[in-house]
Protein backbone atom coordinates (compact mmCIF):
# COMPACT_ATOMS: atom_id res chain seq x y z
CA UNK A 1 0.00 0.00 0.00
CA UNK A 2 1.20 3.67 -0.70
CA UNK A 3 0.54 6.90 -0.16
CA UNK A 4 -1.12 8.81 -3.11
CA UNK A 5 -0.21 11.55 -4.88
CA UNK A 6 -3.09 13.31 -3.55
CA UNK A 7 -2.49 12.21 0.08
CA UNK A 8 1.02 13.47 -0.48
CA UNK A 9 -0.06 16.52 -1.37
CA UNK A 10 -2.39 17.46 1.42
CA UNK A 11 0.04 16.07 3.69
CA UNK A 12 2.24 19.39 2.38
CA UNK A 13 -0.17 21.51 2.59
CA UNK A 14 -0.68 20.50 5.94
CA UNK A 15 2.41 21.47 6.61
CA UNK A 16 3.20 24.14 4.99
CA UNK A 17 0.46 25.95 7.44
CA UNK A 18 1.56 25.05 10.38
CA UNK A 19 5.71 25.99 9.58
CA UNK A 20 3.69 29.68 8.21
CA UNK A 21 2.06 29.52 12.06
CA UNK A 22 5.07 29.12 13.56
CA UNK A 23 6.60 31.62 11.49
CA UNK A 24 9.35 29.22 9.63
CA UNK A 25 10.44 27.93 6.77
CA UNK A 26 10.63 24.36 5.67
CA UNK A 27 11.45 21.84 2.87
CA UNK A 28 8.94 18.66 3.22
CA UNK A 29 9.65 15.92 1.65
CA UNK A 30 6.67 12.77 1.34
CA UNK A 31 7.96 9.02 0.12
CA UNK A 32 5.99 6.32 -0.69
CA UNK A 33 6.40 3.20 1.07
CA UNK A 34 9.00 1.88 -0.76
CA UNK A 35 11.11 5.20 0.15
CA UNK A 36 10.71 7.00 -3.38
CA UNK A 37 10.02 10.56 -3.49
CA UNK A 38 6.37 11.47 -4.07
CA UNK A 39 6.15 15.08 -3.05
CA UNK A 40 8.50 17.84 -2.17
CA UNK A 41 8.44 21.53 -1.67
CA UNK A 42 11.03 24.38 -0.85
CA UNK A 43 9.26 26.82 0.71
CA UNK A 44 10.78 30.27 -0.45
CA UNK A 45 13.65 31.32 1.71
CA UNK A 46 14.15 27.79 3.00
CA UNK A 47 17.90 26.98 3.08
CA UNK A 48 18.71 24.76 0.25
CA UNK A 49 20.98 22.55 2.32
CA UNK A 50 17.82 21.37 4.07
CA UNK A 51 16.37 20.16 0.95
CA UNK A 52 18.81 17.02 1.09
CA UNK A 53 17.96 16.41 4.98
CA UNK A 54 14.23 16.39 4.32
CA UNK A 55 14.25 13.75 1.92
CA UNK A 56 16.86 11.40 3.78
CA UNK A 57 14.77 12.22 6.95
CA UNK A 58 11.87 10.45 5.26
CA UNK A 59 13.62 7.72 3.81
CA UNK A 60 15.05 7.03 7.09
CA UNK A 61 11.96 7.37 9.09
CA UNK A 62 10.70 4.72 6.28
CA UNK A 63 13.13 2.43 6.47
CA UNK A 64 13.15 1.73 10.02
CA UNK A 65 9.44 2.38 10.47
CA UNK A 66 9.95 5.18 13.50
CA UNK A 67 10.35 8.70 14.12
CA UNK A 68 13.91 9.49 13.03
CA UNK A 69 14.25 11.19 16.62
CA UNK A 70 13.90 7.79 18.15
CA UNK A 71 16.94 6.58 15.66
CA UNK A 72 18.60 8.93 17.03
CA UNK A 73 18.10 7.87 20.69
CA UNK A 74 18.91 4.63 19.62
CA UNK A 75 22.32 5.61 17.62
CA UNK A 76 24.14 7.26 20.64
CA UNK A 77 27.34 5.70 21.41
CA UNK A 78 26.61 2.51 23.43
CA UNK A 79 23.40 1.98 22.10
CA UNK A 80 22.26 -0.91 19.48
CA UNK A 81 22.57 1.43 16.85
CA UNK A 82 25.58 3.51 16.97
CA UNK A 83 26.93 5.08 13.90
CA UNK A 84 23.56 3.69 12.12
CA UNK A 85 23.49 7.03 9.95
CA UNK A 86 26.79 6.19 7.60
CA UNK A 87 24.71 3.40 6.36
CA UNK A 88 22.08 3.65 3.50
CA UNK A 89 24.14 6.03 1.73
CA UNK A 90 23.43 8.60 4.81
CA UNK A 91 20.83 8.50 7.12
CA UNK A 92 19.47 11.35 9.12
CA UNK A 93 18.64 10.40 13.07
CA UNK A 94 17.16 13.79 14.45
CA UNK A 95 13.65 14.82 14.60
CA UNK A 96 11.97 15.71 11.68
CA UNK A 97 11.04 12.18 9.67
CA UNK A 98 8.10 10.19 11.06
CA UNK A 99 6.24 7.63 8.97
CA UNK A 100 3.25 8.08 7.37
CA UNK A 101 0.38 5.46 8.25
CA UNK A 102 -3.60 4.81 6.58
CA UNK A 103 -6.77 4.89 8.75
CA UNK A 104 -5.60 1.12 9.44
CA UNK A 105 -2.38 1.49 10.90
CA UNK A 106 -0.19 0.27 7.80
CA UNK A 107 2.71 2.10 6.76
CA UNK A 108 2.36 4.22 3.42
CA UNK A 109 4.91 6.50 3.23
CA UNK A 110 6.95 9.29 5.89
CA UNK A 111 7.67 13.05 5.97
CA UNK A 112 10.77 14.63 6.20
CA UNK A 113 11.19 18.26 7.71
CA UNK A 114 14.05 20.57 7.58
CA UNK A 115 14.83 24.04 7.98
CA UNK A 116 14.52 25.00 11.63
CA UNK A 117 15.38 23.85 15.07
CA UNK A 118 14.62 19.92 15.14
CA UNK A 119 11.71 20.75 17.53
CA UNK A 120 10.35 22.61 15.12
CA UNK A 121 10.76 20.06 12.00
CA UNK A 122 9.39 17.50 13.71
CA UNK A 123 6.01 19.81 14.76
CA UNK A 124 5.69 20.58 11.04
CA UNK A 125 6.21 17.01 10.47
CA UNK A 126 3.37 16.08 12.72
CA UNK A 127 1.29 18.85 10.99
CA UNK A 128 1.49 17.03 8.06
CA UNK A 129 0.45 13.75 9.33
CA UNK A 130 -3.00 15.49 10.14
CA UNK A 131 -3.86 15.20 6.20
CA UNK A 132 -4.38 11.84 6.86
CA UNK A 133 -7.56 10.17 8.12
Amino acid sequence: MNITLKQAQNVIEKAVAKAVAIETKMNISVVDSGANPVAFVRMDGAWLGSADIALKKAKTARFFDMPTGEIGKLSQPGNPLFNIEHSNEGLISFPGGIPIKDNTGTIIGAIGVSGSSVENDHIVAEAGLEAIS
